[in-house]
This record gives C-alpha cells, structure tokens and sequence, in this order.
C-alpha cells in the first residue's frame, strides 16, 4: 500500500468510526435543527414555544405510568411484559440453575434477535398468545411473538433456548410468518426485510469470531467482549453501542456505503456539510439500551448514558409532530407515504433527535432531577414514546403515526 492510499484509507476508517459514534448523530442532526430554527429547511420549521406544553405532557403520561417514578430504562425488556404477563418470571425460572454470565449470554440472544425484529409492524397485524388468550399488535406484538419462538427453541438447530449462527442462515420465511401468524387476513409488514435481517445476522456472527465466539458462534458471547472491555466494574454505554455497530454493521441492506463498509441507518441530505451524511442508528441504540440491563444484572455499573441519543423513530417524531413543535410547510407532507431515505424523513428524524435532549432537559427542571436521577434513556421510557402513541391514538384512528412511512422492515 503506498502512502496516497494508506492516507485514504486512514480518512476512511477515521470517517467510520466518526459516523458510528453518537457524536457525530447530535452533529449532523444539529445542522438540519440549526436550519430549520433559521427557516431555511424545506420541510418542517420549529416551534420551541411548545416546548414546555410538551414537557408537560411528557410528564403527565410518566406519572400516569410511573406513579413513583420508577421508571426503567427504555428498552425490549419492557415489552416482554405486555398486557401485565410475568413473562420473564417464566424465563428466569428456565435460567435457575445457570450461571450470571450463561444467564446474560441468553438474555443477549433474546434481545438481539426480538430488536431486530422490531421494525413497525403495520396497523393491521396482531399476535395471538394461546396461553394468556390476549392479542397484541406493534411493538408489543412483535416482542411477545419473538420472545415465544425464542422460548419455543426457533432460533436454534437443537431447539435449545438460544440463538446459533447456523440456524438463522437457514431460517425460512415460512418458518418466520410461522412464527408471527402471518396471513393474508394477518399481514406483516416488511416480512421479507425482517428475514433477510436473520439470515445476515447468522452470517455476520461467523465473519466475527472475536465478538461473537469461535466454533458455535452466537449474539450471546458479546458478554464475553464487553466484560473484557470494562474496567473497575464499569462499562461506557457507547463502547456498547460502538460493539453494537461494529459487529453487526453488515446485516442492513441496501445502505451507503464507504470503502465497501456498510454504513447502516446512515443516510444523505445535501443540505448537509462534509459530504451530507447523517447517521441515526435507531435500532442499534435500542439494541444497546435493551443490552445494558442483563450487564447491570452482572454488577456492571455503565456509564455515560447520556451520550446516546434518543430514538428517532415514528412514537418520538409523532409527538414532536402533533404537539406543534415540529410544523411541516406543506400539509402535502401529511397526506403521502414517504420512503425511508427521503429528505422528509431524514429531516423529521433529525430534528427528532435534537428535540428529544430539548424535551429531556426541560423535563428534569419540572421535576427538579439531574441526568443522573433521569437520564434520556428514562425520559424516553417514562415517557415521550408512550406519550407519541397516546397522542397518536388521540388523533388518528387506529394510532397511527402523523407522517406515513414506507418501511422495509429494517428501519422503524
């Protein structure tokens, strides 16, 4: 290699590791908030004067849900409780006996495969559990169809209760409608995306023996790596987050590129400088927020949470959206379906992110608490995703969300 392209390549990896830090989403997210703020956005304009009315509102459905405001981190572990089943009463239970990091290694398969598969799932699909006789749809529906195929031994060659790389290359798409109780009177959306994500991940999980372990590799042994990686008992919630993006950087499809790296939940808005691209990660950020409790379950003290940023996705951006701070020029945007990588989209996801550290802010003033009493991860659980799909439900029939998307099952 001579020196021209080992200095390009040195750019590259640093431009990497740049676009894979939550440094850089506040950033890039901050440029289109800064034009908005200046009325130079094409699409939306800001209102900060909503603000506080919607700190309030975030406030109000936190009690509601909250009483004492113990409120735990927004994360997959929450869903795995729906409709006020002890469901992971019945998990541990199958884990007694196990030690803390086998324990840990399984809860890691569990909440990789179930985020992964956590896109939105429409307005028409619902999950029938048998043995609580309940129905659930979205998010809720998606967790407790993915925590019983896991519990059911789908994700493993030998039916045990993990994930193996060997079983997911092979998994089907039946195997999957299979398990979700897909039809055509019980449509899912983005099935074939979701799939694809599965059989990407058993793919990766091989390529990375460092991360995932050698011989059976599995999500599991990330344990392993992240308890190398703390020190004196602590672990930063963004060298998570960065293993997160490292290891399964490959499994997006269809993403920009640099260097034939994958650059995942990335995308381009010219309005932006160097080179315009504008990361969000939100899958991977609520991937690792729903990593870090097995790993405080080890005794592990993580740090830094609020250097991650909040989720950019449709519960967040609605409430953004119906309570007036986020205003769209044209009431067009409203009535259309829009594709994950336009500028309508991006833009809404941006000022998404920079109006949640806004949102959380004003929220600890009201209730006189610190980011380390409320960091964002709380304010989100508490919180301003509940408070977007009330909203939402308020507003529109059947709750959907303000701006519709047109998703492939891997974004949202």
């Amino acid at each position: 290699m001579n020196k021209k392209s080992a200095d390009v390549q040195i750019n590259n990896d640093n431009l990497i590791r740049y676009l894979r830090s939550p440094i850089s989403i506040r950033e890039r997210c901050q440029e289109l908030f800064d034009l908005s703020i200046a009325g130079k956005s094409r699409h939306f304009t800001v209102n900060l004067s909503q603000l506080e009315a919607v700190a309030d509102y975030v406030i109000a459905v936190s009690w509601e849900n909250y009483p004492h405001l113990q409120i735990p981190f927004h994360s997959r572990w929450q869903h795995f409780q729906a409709g006020g089943v002890f469901r992971l009463g019945k998990f541990d239970q199958k884990l007694a006996g196990l030690t803390p990091v086998e324990k840990a290694a399984i809860k890691f398969d569990l909440a990789v495969v179930s985020v992964l598969l956590d896109a939105g799932a429409g307005n028409n699909w619902r999950y029938f559990e048998q043995e609580t006789n309940l129905s659930f749809g979205r998010s809720e529906g998606l967790a407790v169809a993915s925590f019983q195929m896991f519990f059911q031994g789908n994700f493993s060659r030998d039916g045990s209760l993990q994930v193996d790389a060997a079983k997911l290359q092979t998994l089907t798409e039946s195997e999957l409608a299979n398990g979700f109780q897909v039809s055509s009177e019980n449509p899912l959306v983005g099935i074939k995306g979701r799939l694809s994500l599965l059989q990407k991940l058993g793919q990766v999980l091989v390529s990375a023996p460092h991360l995932f372990g050698e011989g059976k590799p599995r999500p599991g042994n990330l344990v392993n790596y992240l308890l190398a990686k703390s020190e004196n008992g602590q672990l930063a919630a963004s060298t998570v987050l960065d293993a997160v993006l490292t290891g399964l950087g490959e499994i997006w499809p269809g993403r920009l590129e640099i260097a034939g790296i994958n650059l995942g939940d990335v995308w381009f808005h010219q309005d932006v400088s160097n080179g315009g691209l504008v990361p969000f990660h939100k899958l991977s950020q609520w991937l690792t927020y729903s990593l870090l409790e097995p790993l405080q379950e080890l005794g592990l003290i993580i740090t830094g949470l609020d250097q991650l940023t909040g989720l950019p996705e449709y519960r967040n951006g609605g409430l953004c959206l119906d309570l007036g701070l986020i205003i769209p020029k044209d009431s067009e945007i409203l009535k259309l379906s829009h594709s994950v990588d336009s500028e309508v989209i991006i833009e809404w996801r941006a000022l998404t992110v920079i109006l949640l550290d806004y949102i959380a802010a004003t929220v600890r003033e009201k209730l006189e608490m610190s980011a380390e009493e409320l960091p964002l991860v709380k304010v989100l659980q508490g919180g301003t995703w509940t408070a977007g799909r009330k909203i939402a439900a308020e507003l529109r029939k059947g709750g959907v969300p303000p701006i519709q998307i047109s998703s492939d099952g891997t974004v949202f």
